[in-house]
């Protein structure tokens, strides 16, 4: 689908972006400007249309074409319109999603974009888009991980919101002593497992080792590692997980929470709704970040990045940095992620957010209180061909934990013959 989209200036002021932003975007721009985009669902595409209008008011004399392409067709397709016939901005991923790319020559360099102010705006994803101190794309929106619990539950044993992990393992204790399950997960389709390691590895070795890991610059056998598996193994031991997990995708495990066999779930943003329509209100839902593990490590958190990036084959690269300025400007960041749109975090840290507890929290969390960076999931940080074997590996782990040699040894293998 190709379009020019174009409205009145009222109308964009009405939209919701003030004045401001049309001077921020610069001098009015002319020529071309193309757009190639996966946002392919209803929602986002609407918020992918409803940019490229506003963007136009600013430029009325800028000629702006949209391609819109189903998202697992975009992935095929990426590296090949990347390499011929690239348009201007292309949307992708960040961290290892987009090192391909980078490596490839096929991404521009933009760390102009990010001198000075914008720097310190978007503080929280630049080192996810960042490659050899060079920045690589700009983000439009992430949203957060963590424990997502029954407040009801904790509130009924006098447990309060832990901080450490000794805490952690206290409060489960009391829950399992109660009868009541800590955790539920679904582990059926296995990225749900490489949460849980991503967490405890950012939480027992630091950000900077997860990343170097996920990036095969680590061994899979090393006294790290290990020291994250003797920790996780501690709450399998324990029973802290719902029985027969490998039998359940992520919604299928949502009813143990919402019944109260389960007071925890370690899961993204995206669980809210599902567990409010179970019937789960905010008095009896509250979340808390992953606790401290190694005392003094700075926490890194998940928070997936979505982004756009410029081709370095772009025909129209002064345009495109306009647009990506325009992108992340704070009113357009507000705009494109409150409830009526994508419903989840701007990263852009003078942003206004949703009056959503869940949203606030996680906007606070990830601005303010993640020094340690920001992971995009061990499914977008590894490999493919790695997360699919690693994530197995994890899965595997829950359920044998005695195999856990044997599953290091795998995963040390794979990395010798993936990186």
């Amino acid at each position: 689908m190709h379009s020019i989209l174009k409205t009145s200036l009222a109308a964009f002021i009405a939209a919701g972006i003030s004045a401001s932003a049309a001077s921020a975007a610069g001098h009015t721009l002319s020529g071309d400007l193309v757009i190639f985009s996966d946002m392919s669902n209803p929602a986002p595409r609407a918020v992918m249309e409803g940019m490229v209008e506003r963007f136009g008011d600013l430029h009325p004399d800028l000629n702006i074409e949209l391609t819109v392409i189903d998202r697992e067709a975009y992935k095929t397709q990426i590296r090949n319109f990347l390499t011929a016939n690239s348009p201007d901005v292309a949307n992708w991923y960040a961290a290892n999603r987009m090192l391909p790319y980078v490596e490839a020559g096929l991404f521009e360099d933009v760390s102009d974009i990010w001198d000075g102010q914008m720097s310190e705006e978007l503080a929280s994803t630049k080192g996810a888009l960042t490659i050899d101190g060079k920045q690589y794309g700009v983000p439009y929106t992430y949203y957060q991980w963590g424990v997502y619990y029954r407040k009801d539950i904790f509130d009924q044993y006098g447990l309060t919101e832990p901080a450490t992990w000794a805490e952690e393992l206290a409060n489960c204790q009391t829950l399992l002593d109660n009868g009541v399950k800590c955790y539920t997960i679904g582990t059926k389709f296995l990225w749900t497992a490489g949460g849980w390691f991503d967490y405890l590895n950012m939480r027992t070795n630091g950000y900077d080792f997860h990343a170097r890991l996920t990036n095969g610059q680590e061994s899979w056998t090393s006294d790290e590692v290990r020291a994250t598996f003797a920790n996780w193994q501690q709450l399998i031991d324990m029973g802290a997980f719902i029985d027969d997990h490998q039998t359940y995708s992520w919604q299928e495990a949502l009813p143990f929470m919402a019944n109260g066999e389960a007071a925890a779930y370690l899961m993204g943003n995206f669980a809210v709704a599902p567990l409010r329509e179970a019937g789960l209100d905010d008095s009896k839902l509250d979340f808390y970040q992953f606790v401290e593990i190694t005392p003094g490590i700075p926490r890194g958190e998940d928070a997936p990045t979505d982004t756009f990036h410029i081709p370095a084959n772009a025909s129209n690269k002064d345009n495109a940095r306009e647009f990506l300025k325009f992108v992340v400007s704070a009113e357009n960041q507000t705009l494109i992620n409150n409830g009526e749109n994508l419903g989840q975090l701007p990263v852009n840290a003078n942003s206004s957010v949703d009056d959503d507890k869940f949203l606030q929290q996680g906007f606070d969390m990830l601005s303010n209180k993640a020094p340690g960076g920001i992971a995009q999931f061990f499914d977008r940080d590894a490999p493919a061909e790695m997360a699919a074997v690693a994530m197995e590996g994890f899965q595997e782990f829950m359920v044998f934990p005695d195999a856990l040699d044997d599953i290091l040894e795998r995963l040390e293998n794979a990395r010798e013959d993936i990186y």
